[in-house]
């Protein structure tokens, strides 16, 4: 099994999408394409915020959203955030989410971060 994890493309946006309307996460609810692509817009004005994919043999199986930011403490070092994190629950439990976390951890070693965070929510 190999696990390709890539920045997301608006192609991408209907297959995030389902991820995100798990009921775990967003209960099912899911906005609007035209909403989600204005949103994904907006994600790349912000620098060194990313929307990445896992894709499992052409199938896009979990994604995640990761920030790095500037900071004055830490002799300027940044931090990394990890956040809005999904994987297809048909294929939890087969490392994806590891996968993912291990390629995001790779990404902020790059950008010189002192810590990386994983934002999750009380569900």
């Amino acid at each position: 099994m190999t696990i390709a994890i890539r920045k997301a493309t608006e192609a991408d946006l209907p297959a995030i999408l389902d991820l995100y309307s798990q009921p775990e996460l967003d209960d099912g609810l899911k906005p609007s394409m035209a909403q989600s692509k204005a949103f994904f817009e907006k994600m790349h004005h912000y620098p060194n915020y990313h929307l990445y994919v896992a894709d499992l043999n052409g199938s896009i199986v979990g994604t995640f959203a990761l920030l790095v930011m500037d900071n004055l403490l830490h002799l300027g070092h940044p931090s990394g955030i990890v956040e809005a994190v999904a994987v297809d629950p048909t294929c939890q439990g087969q490392g994806i989410g590891k996968a993912m976390m291990q390629f995001a951890l790779e990404q902020c070693r790059q950008s010189e971060c002192y810590k990386m965070a994983l934002s999750t929510n009380l569900k």
